[in-house]
């Protein structure tokens, strides 16, 4: 009998190996049509789902899970599929858990242990806090993908990362550059211990290097979405009328941003430029295409799977990979007053 892998059914369904692990975990965000088909390519090649890991692979070795938090974070989910696939190619069974950017990702961690009996763990998005005590003494790896841990709380971990810090420096340099002044940054906690907190000293490292001081009373907290990010803009810019450029920590929330301005009559660029973080496929063709860091989706899911292999088999403790990432000007940002990039 021949033995499939996850990427074989979704190769023979005509869909995502993100979509075939969606069915196979039973998410609700697959439409009918399309999970009718994966499951009929299912009965088609005789699979037997594995009762402990929901996966399609029959296999008696360990098995890997991946924990997203942030449901709504098209970035991590790109990131993820990348992961699926490299996971696919190198007989790496994996489980999907997507939980809210307010769930706690090692208590969930210890919960597919217990349950489902994993024993590797890659976390996207994760906090690295006081948290991560949940899972000490777990005999189990780890590796923090997008995610880097600058206070060493989670030492047994591996991590695969971009400088965070010094890519929101770029960016602030580069709107300091541009004659902006009153720079707004829409973000997450500034005091968390993640990604989005490096990023928050990125800028202030810019601008006292500029021999000034950033405005706190500019940084916005916002969930990283299209809808809150919009609705956020809205209340800032109705009390902020002066701010010339906006630093957004993602470019879903760049979107929102740019939306809500246009609906208070400001223009992008000309008015007020706005950059984004990620490098996601809709900056690039969203009107004006988005100012951005673009982070290398493929190389920081390669590198996540080669180490999460090599501590799963003993091969290697924690280790930390940087990978580099990319500005990248566009129609949304210019200098003061002109508009261009």
């Amino acid at each position: 009998m021949q033995t499939y892998t996850i990427r074989d059914v979704a190769q023979k369904a005509g869909v995502s190996v993100t979509t075939v692990s969606r069915v196979m975990n039973g998410r609700p965000d697959v439409n009918k049509a399309t999970r009718e088909k994966v499951l009929a390519v299912i009965r088609e090649c005789n699979f037997v789902c594995n009762a402990n890991a929901k996966n399609l692979k029959q296999m008696d070795a360990e098995f890997a899970a991946i924990i997203v938090r942030g449901r709504h974070n098209v970035f991590l989910n790109d990131v993820t599929e990348r992961i699926l696939e490299y996971g696919a190619a190198g007989g790496v069974n994996f489980l999907m858990e997507y939980i809210d950017e307010k769930e706690d990702e090692f208590l969930a961690a210890r919960r597919l242990n217990a349950e489902k009996h994993a024993t590797g763990f890659v976390l996207l998005g994760s906090r690295v806090d006081e948290r991560c005590r949940a899972v000490d003494g777990l005999e189990a790896s780890f590796v923090l993908t997008t995610v880097s841990d600058p206070n060493g709380m989670f030492q047994a971990a591996s991590s695969v990362c971009i400088d965070d810090r010094g890519m929101s420096r770029r960016v602030t340099e580069y709107l300091l550059q541009g004659g902006h002044r009153r720079i707004a940054v829409f973000g997450g906690r500034r005091d968390s211990g993640d990604n989005l907190a490096l990023r928050y000293l990125g800028v202030k490292d810019a601008f006292e290097a500029d021999g000034a001081s950033f405005d706190e009373a500019l940084y916005v907290e916002t969930r990283f979405s299209i809808r809150d990010a919009h609705q956020s803009a809205k209340e800032f810019f109705e009390k902020h009328g002066d701010v010339t450029a906006v630093f957004c920590m993602s470019d879903l929330v760049a979107v929102g941003v740019i939306r809500a301005l246009k609906e208070l009559g400001r223009r992008v660029p000309e008015d007020v430029s706005v950059v984004g973080f990620d490098g996601i496929e809709m900056g690039e063709f969203y009107i004006p295409s988005i100012t951005t860091v673009r982070q290398p989706t493929d190389r920081i899911a390669g590198a996540s799977v080669e180490l999460l292999q090599a501590m799963m088999k003993g091969q290697e403790g924690s280790r930390h990979v940087r990978i580099q990432a990319e500005f990248l000007p566009r129609e949304s940002s210019g200098k003061v007053g002109a508009g261009f990039p």
